[in-house]
């Protein structure tokens, strides 16, 4: 019995080879889509604040990181909503009737993002990483043109600047809850109930204050203010 083997043959045309490295680099794209999405929309410091709210109030496991992630998602998509249409009419569309090339589609699908995140960047950040590749910074800030800060370095700067912003809000949100613990130990030392832990009765006492205060409308009020 005769087992054929297919050959396997590398063309040295450049269109196939160009063919073969667009599938390849698509791919690649694809697999890092969601950690792209997630350093060029706010959901860094929506799911930062929430993990905040949650160990403030001492618990570990309540709400379970399936909610947290996925209110964070949800918060993303509804804050995310007009860059992704922008994104969807200027660039997507077009490209997929044919009227513009992947090139041109790519480059104007970056524009609503760097205007999103030019808005939540600090100059300080922004300018650590454009010093880095010996670009000047303008000398007046206001008048920085998103569209010529070069994508690699605005990342970054976004999402360090959303880190020091999440974590600004998370102390502000520690505070009651400090409070809270500070007088429950105090009291327990008073009475002499050295072997209870003060957590154990801080706690109902924070669950009480987050509830009264309606502590989750203000937390999602103050994100969303955030980004209006």
């Amino acid at each position: 019995m005769n087992l054929v083997v297919p050959s396997l043959t590398l063309s040295s045309s450049p269109h196939a080879v160009s063919g073969t490295l667009q599938i390849v680099l698509l791919l690649t794209v694809l697999s890092l889509a969601p950690a792209i999405l997630i350093m060029v929309t706010c959901f860094t410091r929506i799911v930062v604040v929430l993990s905040f709210v949650r160990n403030a109030l001492s618990m570990q496991s309540a709400p379970p990181n399936q909610v947290l992630i996925g209110l964070a998602l949800f918060m993303t998509m509804f804050i995310m909503q007009p860059t992704f249409s922008q994104a969807n009419q200027t660039a997507l569309q077009p490209y997929l009737k044919g009227q513009i090339s992947q090139s041109v589609a790519l480059s104007r699908a970056e524009l609503p993002f760097k205007v999103f995140m030019a808005k939540q960047t600090r100059i300080a950040d922004l300018d650590l990483f454009l010093s880095y590749r010996h670009l000047p910074l303008p000398k007046n800030p206001s008048a920085i043109n998103p569209s010529s800060i070069p994508f690699d370095a605005l990342v970054p700067a976004y999402t360090i600047s959303e880190l020091k912003t999440a974590f600004q809000i998370g102390f502000m949100l520690y505070i009651p809850f400090l409070l809270i613990d500070l007088v429950v130990a105090t009291t327990l030392m008073s009475m002499g109930m050295m072997m209870l832990p003060p957590v154990t009765i801080s706690l109902p006492f924070k669950i009480l204050l987050f509830v009264m205060v309606d502590g989750w409308y203000l937390v999602v009020k103050s994100l969303l203010a955030g980004y209006s």
